[in-house]
């Protein structure tokens, strides 16, 4: 497979995977295409044009030196110059991937924030109440990682001859839907057994053995789950923490997510909402090993690292 092969299967991925339909997901690039279109030559000159075809831009190709056939890529969650000068030291890597945006996508990640409107919606928050809550929290993501050093590790793959891309999206995509059909097992009455079903998953038993294993941030083991959902798993980084009186208003018990802050715990107890936080990186790893589940079976060799808890799955069975 080509570069461009392995980041189109990416966002073909992400796309089956999304909480939205595809429709809902055309008609979200067709309204920037429509405001695309309304702008004057100088503003077009300056529009990012990845914006009409990819609903994912924390997803993106990074650089690349050399636009070969890819047979090794070096995977990890969070790739800086360390992980890019470890590739240098192994044998035969054609690519790295990083889960988590660098470059151009860290610069929009708060782009994708808007699919958290969604699926929130579809929970049952009205789309008004949460396209009004999110607006303000999407400008404080934006603003907050304008002063990032974006290209940090872009440099680093540049200046040693590396191909680079990150997909975040599209795998926190496949993370949730893989998870939906398990956390809405009718067997799951309490806090506790959502967090027991949990560690039946390979890559949060794994995670529990280095301490990092589902944890109750809101709420107790006893306290009954109610309508649990995936609101946390996917769309960027944290929602607006003004959300949970929202949902608990809609008929949601219990939200789990990858991490959470002080502020949004706060909130959520607040609201009498349980929160369930699965785990960053071990959640993280689940998407990225079923998107690397496809790529080996077309040829792929695969290399793990900076966390990446690899789990391969026999998807014949």
């Amino acid at each position: 497979m080509k570069i461009q092969e392995i980041f189109n299967l990416a966002l073909k991925m992400g796309r089956e995977a999304d909480f939205r339909s595809e429709q809902e997901i055309d008609n979200f690039l067709a309204r920037k295409r429509k405001r695309y279109e309304k702008l004057d030559e100088k503003a077009k000159d300056d529009f990012d044009k990845e914006e009409l075809v990819n609903p994912y831009l924390d997803s993106r190709i990074l650089h690349i030196a050399d636009d070969r056939e890819i047979k090794t890529v070096l995977v990890g969650i969070d790739i800086e110059s360390a992980e890019i000068l470890l590739a240098k030291e192994l044998t035969g890597v054609d690519l790295i991937i990083a889960h988590h945006p660098r470059g151009k996508g860290l610069a929009n990640l708060h782009d994708v924030m808007s699919l958290q409107c969604d699926v929130l919606n579809k929970y049952g928050v009205p789309i008004n109440i949460a396209e009004g809550l999110m607006r303000e929290r999407i400008s404080e993501v934006a603003r907050g990682i304008n002063a990032s050093n974006h290209e940090r590790a872009v440099d680093t793959a540049r200046l040693l001859g590396f191909n680079f891309m990150c997909v975040h999206t599209p795998c926190d995509n496949m993370a949730a839907n893989f998870l939906k059909p398990i956390v809405e097992d009718q067997a799951i009455e309490t806090v506790g057994d959502l967090v027991e079903k949990l560690k039946d998953i390979p890559e949060y038993r794994k995670a529990q053995e280095i301490g990092a294993g589902p944890k109750i941030f809101a709420g107790s083991p006893e306290n009954r789950a109610g309508r649990i959902t995936l609101t946390e798993i996917t769309g960027g980084t944290e929602g607006s923490p003004k959300l949970y009186e929202k949902m608990a208003q809609a008929g949601i018990g219990t939200v789990i997510g990858m991490h959470q802050s002080e502020e949004h715990r706060k909130e959520a107890e607040a609201a009498n909402v349980n929160v369930v936080i699965a785990g960053h990186i071990s959640s993280d790893s689940i998407g990225v090993n079923l998107f690397l589940d496809v790529l080996e079976k077309n040829g792929v060799r695969t290399i793990p690292c900076s966390g990446l808890i690899r789990v391969a799955r026999d998807k014949n069975k």
